[in-house]
């Protein structure tokens, strides 16, 4: 291929990257956005294979990467899914960090000069450090989301003065590697290593409430890192894609913060939950709730006019996505209005709860946001918590909470509020919720999709 035609196979690539994130926009056109994106994607592989010369061992790693990836979308359960996107993150930022250390190591298989330009070490040292930092700090959120890390903050003494010093090292290597006339491997390894280290230590303290906010920032991190080696590469595609994700990830993170009620660097330096010692899970106190079973609940639930249906993490443990579609049409059959309440953060990733009753194939107009519906809770009869804790706790109303200021749904103000839970145990902030215990609150203990299958039997 000419250097034109190259230009523009590039573009119209780009072209349907942006079609591909303005179908993923809403859940009525996202598969199409899917396929959009998957085109470009192939006319982007295309065109790079059509200039270079080590087409074979790309199409080789093409192969082994696409074939790992297949049997991981194949075997994943859709509550693995948060901690999936967090390890795809990872391996964007650490793809950038080696292209980075290859394009030092030998400019000019990359089209640069043999002694790198000082523009191009630039681009380097912006897209490795920040590739590092999204590897490393994806790792973290991985095991956080995974259980294999608690997702409680892990804070120390004087850590953020700790973050502050390493960045200023950092960044001091960074400049002794951007000034030397030759390449500087000692400096730029040091960067790297910090770098790594310094994901590391952002993540740890951030808490499980802020998890999604976590994961749609490390997204655009790893967007951000593509997009700084394409810079160094001159790869326009690179540039572009990455910048997108970069744009976009950063748009959600926005979004994210402002549900939450929370300032993008209050996440960042600690993350709800952060001041530990000031609330626990529990205060002591010998606290009261009422408890009843998944036929007391469909009877409440079969002679209401209005019934809401809050979904939550333990929905997606349990896998009763399908099994709430049956309830809710059990429920219609009655003639009972039946809404879900989505809130923003839900779940472990942004937009974790529309994913799953997507796939029940719960009708659109039934699903509705927190904003959209949080005036209607005061008015319905009967709210059905199913495994949310934190997004409907009321400590968010309560001046030194943990989560003070957190919007959440307002639950506690319908009528009655039925909620469906394993055990008392605190949600993934680590705070005890007041909404079990008041008056109008009957606790169903059991599995998820169990009990729900009870309460469609006894419907």
């Amino acid at each position: 291929m000419s250097a034109n035609t190259v230009a523009l196979a590039y573009l119209i690539a780009s072209v349907f990257f942006i079609l591909a994130l303005k179908g993923l926009s809403s859940p009525l056109t996202a598969r199409r956005g899917n396929l959009f994106g998957m085109v470009g994607m192939a006319i982007a592989v295309v065109t790079t294979l059509t200039i270079t010369q080590n087409w074979v061992l790309i199409l080789a790693c093409i192969a082994v990467g696409g074939t790992i990836g297949a049997v991981v979308a194949r075997r994943v359960q859709m509550t693995a899914m948060p901690e999936l996107v967090a390890f795809m993150h990872s391996l964007v930022g650490l793809a950038a960090v080696f292209i980075a250390i290859a394009a030092v190591n030998n400019p000019v298989s990359f089209g640069l000069p043999a002694t790198l330009p000082m523009g191009s070490k630039l681009e380097l040292f912006l897209g490795t450090f920040i590739g590092a930092m999204t590897w490393s700090g994806s790792v973290i959120a991985f095991l956080k989301l995974s259980g294999r890390m608690s997702g409680a903050p892990i804070t120390f003494g004087g850590q953020h003065m700790v973050n502050l010093v390493l960045a200023i090292v950092m960044v001091g290597f960074g400049l002794w590697f951007f000034f030397s006339e030759t390449t500087n491997w000692p400096a730029f390894a040091m960067m790297t290593a910090i770098a790594f280290v310094l994901g590391f230590l952002i993540i740890i303290p951030i808490g499980g409430a802020d998890m999604p906010v976590v994961i749609s920032m490390l997204n655009s991190y790893s967007g951000w890192a593509a997009a700084g080696i394409g810079f160094s590469l001159g790869n326009p595609m690179l540039i572009i894609a990455g910048s997108l994700v970069g744009s976009s990830g950063a748009i959600l993170s926005y979004i994210m913060c402002k549900a939450m009620n929370r300032p993008f660097l209050s996440v960042i330096l600690g993350g709800f939950g952060s001041d530990t010692g000031a609330v626990a899970a529990t205060d002591g106190a010998q606290k009261t709730y009422r408890s009843g079973s998944a036929d007391d609940a469909a009877f409440l639930m079969g002679n209401a006019d209005s019934v809401i249906i809050v979904p939550g993490y333990g929905l997606a443990v349990a896998r009763a996505q399908h099994s709430v579609k049956e309830l809710a049409e059990k429920l219609h059959e009655k003639g009972v209005n039946v809404r879900f309440a989505i809130h923003p953060v839900a779940g472990r990733m942004p937009g974790h709860m529309n994913v799953l009753l997507a796939e029940a194939e719960i009708p659109y107009e039934q699903v509705l946001e927190m904003d959209e519906i949080n005036s209607d809770f005061s008015n319905t009869d009967v709210v059905l918590v199913l495994g949310a804790n934190d997004v409907v706790n009321p400590a968010a109303n309560v001046p030194g909470s943990p989560i003070y200021g957190m919007p959440i749904l307002d639950a506690h103000k319908a009528r009655t509020v039925m909620v469906v839970k394993r055990s008392m145990a605190a949600g993934y902030a680590g705070l005890d919720n007041d909404l079990f215990y008041m008056d109008k609150t009957m606790m169903v203990f059991g599995d998820a999709k169990k009990v729900v299958e009870d309460m469609v039997k006894a419907l």
